[in-house]
């Protein structure tokens, strides 16, 4: 499969613009990627049939390796997909790089800090856009994660990655604008569900962030069962693993599946980051606790180990099975900011590993805010110079 981006760049040898073609991943990293083979009877196979499943990379080539099975539907990446892509050197990223700059200075910016937001947007929906062309369902893209905690800021940037995807063809119906599940980030998230514009809340580590998500109108949400595990693991100075069904992380993510299906919520639950519960060689633990969730995302050295076995998926969760379970109502049907902030305070868990989750996102922004600053001040002085 082949594909055309147009792309004008400055090329560093000369101080002129110049337009070229980048061609597909095959083509730039000189190699045809080979199918992974998946047999119908692999745990893969069986999952794809109870779970709608999106590969979690920013790796072009991996993500045509899985897409070409018809297994993987979708894609998401997050902040540090995006760093290692313009940090890689790779020629194919490397042209990203070079579009986002030059995009973000013909764009007449009013300062330099706003010319570099613009060229990590851009580069972002470029590392997107060539996704969609690999991937026939959801492409999700992280609104800078310096903004977690401003609801104005996160809905204007939502909108203008929703715009530079528009400009590129891919129809904002496929696009899910992520934002981390704060109080601003739900807030977001709901002036943008109105607008039509589908979001993927996402480091949901507490069950009151995944009821007031769904309350407040969002497409979907990120929990991250691995994460949970690895909190009470830490708290409680646990050196042995757990069964499955006894993972804290499983247990969460059911409760929020269930929750949604009880109180009739079309929120999709979309677990992502696993831990094997059983400890090494147990991999595979959480992803097979939760089959039959709506989605969830994979990424590629799991969704190899789900491809070799052949080993029967018992399906774990079910809408009917899901209604039929003690969930009540939360907040009244409609959670407010004081409530949601005390519990989720309360949730020693969510509330770290929340804050522990952006700091980590925000560090790899700062890597590539670095790295882009210092292109958009070369690109400029080339300009300059012409």
């Amino acid at each position: 499969r082949y594909f055309a981006i147009s792309i004008i760049s400055l090329a560093a040898p000369c101080s002129c613009f110049s337009t070229f073609t980048v061609f597909s991943t095959q083509q730039t990293h000189s190699l045809t990627p080979m199918c992974v083979t998946v047999s119908e009877q692999s745990q893969l196979a069986q999952l794809a049939e109870m779970t709608t499943l999106s590969i979690d990379s920013g790796d072009l080539k991996v993500i045509e390796e899985y897409a070409c099975t018809g297994k993987i539907t979708d894609a998401t990446t997050n902040p540090l997909f995006v760093s290692q892509a313009g940090l890689s050197g790779d020629p194919l990223y490397a042209a990203m790089v070079d579009d986002a700059v030059n995009y973000a200075l013909l764009s007449n910016q009013p300062d330099e800090s706003s010319t570099i937001s613009l060229a990590i947007d851009r580069l972002a929906v470029n590392l997107g856009s060539s996704i969609a062309k690999i991937v026939p369902g959801y492409i999700s893209t992280e609104v800078d994660p310096r903004l977690s905690f401003d609801t104005d800021a996160s809905v204007q940037r939502g909108r203008r990655i929703i715009q530079m995807y528009a400009d590129m063809d891919v129809p904002k119906e496929r696009v899910l604008i992520k934002l981390a599940a704060t109080w601003e980030g739900i807030m977001a998230a709901e002036v943008l569900e109105k607008e039509g514009i589908q979001c993927n809340l996402t480091l949901i580590f507490s069950f009151v962030q995944a009821v007031a998500c769904a309350q407040r109108g969002a497409h979907l949400i990120s929990p991250f069962p691995g994460r949970v595990l690895d909190w009470h693991k830490q708290s409680e100075g646990r050196t042995k693993g757990v069964e499955p069904d006894d993972d804290e992380g499983v247990i969460e993510v059911k409760k929020m599946y269930n929750y949604y299906k009880v109180h009739g919520h079309e929120t999709i639950c979309m677990p992502a980051s696993w831990r094997p519960s059983r400890g090494v060689g147990y991999e595979l633990d959480e992803i097979l606790a939760l089959a039959g969730t709506d989605r969830m995302t994979i990424p590629a050295p799991l969704l190899e180990k789900l491809a070799a076995s052949e080993e029967p998926i018992q399906r774990k969760l079910d809408v009917e099975s899901a209604k039929k379970s003690d969930s009540p109502l939360i907040g009244q049907g409609m959670i407010k900011e004081n409530e949601f902030r005390y519990l989720l305070n309360m949730d020693g868990c969510g509330n770290d590993k929340l804050a522990e989750g952006i700091r980590a996102f925000v560090g790899e922004t700062d890597k590539l805010e670095a790295a882009i600053a210092e292109k958009v001040r070369s690109f400029a002085l080339q300009q300059r110079r012409r």
